[in-house]
């Protein structure tokens, strides 16, 4: 349900350079209306110009988060072919260089994306991405413990900005109603990732293309050159039309900071993430060492890891189709969740069936990694407005990466074949992840119902409905 009801001859801005009765006056027949009865410019419809978007936004910056993740966990695959052995780590070195890499990960998310608004993405991101190019160069000369600690360290410093950041661009391009197919290509990469991190990725090399990313990042809708006044006009009255105005023009500051966490529901949001991050890297770090345990080979390992995640790729983009088509979320966060529980159901009960547990495996990875991007886009374009979607979805991210510590945690050597403690604790957690799903759904509804039962402050300014964000009375969540 949109933002706000207004008729399609609703006038904008006038620095909009757009207006519905302008557009019916030059096309000379009826133009085409968008499910929100916004007109279309008189010389595109709306599909060529989201197509359009959607080449120009997604491509870019699945291929940045790729790599980034890549650089990620690829230690997992360093791992397998002796990285312990060969920088004489002991036991539980190799735990803590996993983990070290969420301390500034976690800390430096809420001004990372205010600085990607302050900055451009297209500074902000390639930066990002020069700085974890140069980062993986220096992580690859180490020596020993002490200096793999180092680059990890930097290595999380330099990736903050990237899944936060990309996800609140790609928000700010698309109506609710088609953002699940989106946010589930892109957070595909990460599976994408996972399924090629056996290859050698050359670090110079994305040093290079981070100069070309520079020029090829897409900026927020307001600033897009490559789209015409009109184009852009309208790509924005469309979102307006659903979500409320977006306060884009103004900077974001500390009251913006404060504000937004006064929402009880961006606490839950939090929680939604945090229990599937735990299984999540717990399967990016530890999957080739559990399939090794199977009795393959280095190499097969590496052959065997790439089918989960290509599967889960696929799922999650049955999931996204289903999701956008319903206008639903909800339900798509809780089934891949019982997937999931299923697949580490299994592996917690069944031993010594190397088939059976290499199948567990393909549910679990389907399960998480279906139900992250749904939890993420639901959460993220929940939020009203740039100011809130900022803080919002940097605190989502930020807050749900405390679980990568514990993952790194949870699959100890000692643990080795059958890590129940593994396994127990992702189930656990998986859980967490279902039951904040059911508070935030429960909230949203009963919010919504309040909302459609008493009648708007009539005293509220559109300059103060337009700061409320998503807490306007005009507003509607999707459930």
């Amino acid at each position: 349900m949109g933002a706000h009801q207004s008729s399609p001859d609703s006038s904008l801005d006038k620095n909009d350079y757009y207006h519905p009765d302008a557009v019916r006056a030059d096309a000379g027949y009826d133009a085409e209306y968008d499910d929100l009865q916004v007109p279309c410019p008189s010389h595109t419809t709306q599909r060529r110009l989201v197509t359009q978007i959607d080449l120009r936004v997604i491509p870019v910056l699945s291929i940045l988060y790729l790599l980034a993740f890549l650089d990620r966990t690829n230690i997992a695959n360093a791992s397998v072919f002796g990285l312990q052995n060969d920088l004489k780590l002991k036991p539980n070195e190799y735990n803590i260089c996993l983990t070290i890499f969420f301390v500034p990960y976690i800390l430096f998310e809420i001004p990372s994306n205010i600085l990607l608004k302050k900055l451009k993405p297209h500074v902000w991101l390639s930066a990002c991405m020069f700085m974890f190019g140069f980062v993986t160069i220096c992580q690859g000369l180490v020596h020993g413990y002490s200096g793999l600690l180092a680059t990890r360290f930097f290595l999380g410093v330099a990736e903050t900005g990237m899944f936060p950041g990309s996800f609140y661009l790609i928000g700010m391009w698309y109506k609710r109603s088609e953002a699940q197919k989106r946010f589930s290509f892109f957070f595909g990469s990460t599976s994408l990732a996972g399924a090629f991190g056996g290859l050698l990725a050359s670090a110079i090399g994305k040093m290079d293309v981070s100069f070309l990313f520079f020029f090829v990042i897409p900026s927020f809708p307001e600033d897009a050159k490559w789209l015409g006044e009109e184009e852009r006009a309208y790509v924005k009255a469309r979102l307006r039309q659903e979500q409320g105005r977006n306060a884009a023009e103004r900077a974001i500051g500390v009251k913006d900071v404060v504000n937004t966490f006064k929402d009880f529901k961006i606490f839950v949001g939090g929680f939604m993430y945090f229990g599937l991050i735990v299984p999540a890297y717990g399967y990016a770090f530890f999957a080739p060492g559990i399939i090794r345990s199977y009795g393959y080979s280095q190499i097969g390992t590496q052959l065997h890891s790439v089918p989960p995640w290509a599967c889960a790729f696929v799922f999650a983009m049955i999931v996204a189709f289903f999701s956008d088509k319903t206008k639903h979320r909800f339900a798509f966060t809780i089934i891949p969740i019982l997937v999931a529980i299923t697949g580490f159901a299994i592996l917690l009960t069944v031993h010594n069936k190397p088939h059976t547990q290499y199948a567990a495996l393909f549910l679990v990875a389907m399960g998480s990694y279906s139900a992250m991007p749904v939890i993420v886009c639901w959460f993220n374009m929940n939020l009203g407005g740039h100011h809130r979607r900022a803080v919002g979805t940097a605190w989502q991210i930020g807050f749900g990466n405390i679980g990568g510590i514990i993952a790194t945690f949870a699959f100890l050597t000692k643990d080795a074949p059958r890590y129940k403690t593994g396994y127990s604790i992702c189930i656990s957690f998986v859980s967490l992840s279902a039951l904040s799903c059911l508070v935030y759904f429960v909230s949203c509804f009963m919010q919504n119902r309040n909302r459609d039962r008493n009648p708007p402050d009539a005293h509220l300014t559109e300059h103060e409905k337009t700061e409320m964000g998503d807490l306007s009375p005009d507003y509607r969540y999707l459930l």
